[in-house]
């Protein structure tokens, strides 16, 4: 069965920085490309980041661009997310999704696989 585990949300102060890591133990990890999403207390889940299997491709939701960055190790089975001048609004659950194939999608139906998440809090 697969799982993914994210780790690493906490609170933190606006204009820090936080890493995301998720595990994904039971995939043949290089074969399928992995996407960060977040969702927000009555809102819908929201589009973050998404790179591909080979670590080539990424693409990343305007809220995020220039402040966030995903990478992948296919040697540990684990995708990371560095998340630098993090303001109050980025506060929400953070998922990651993996998706089979090479190719990235920013749309949550297209994602095979999903973790519980983990919580960012950012006080202002």
């Amino acid at each position: 069965q697969v799982q993914l585990v994210e780790s690493g949300g906490r609170l933190v102060q606006a204009g820090d920085s936080l890493n995301l890591s998720c595990a994904a133990p039971g995939l043949i990890f290089s074969t399928y490309a992995m996407g960060w999403f977040r969702q927000s207390p009555g809102k819908v889940r929201e589009f973050v980041a998404t790179i591909s299997g080979t670590g080539d491709s990424t693409y990343y939701s305007n809220s995020v661009k220039g402040r966030f960055t995903i990478s992948r190790d296919n040697m540990k089975n684990t995708v990371t997310l560095q998340m630098n001048s993090l303001k109050p609004e980025d506060t929400a659950v953070y998922y990651c999704a993996a998706r089979a194939g090479n190719a990235i999608y920013s749309d949550p139906r297209n994602y095979n696989y999903w973790g519980r998440g983990t919580q960012v809090t950012v006080s202002g």
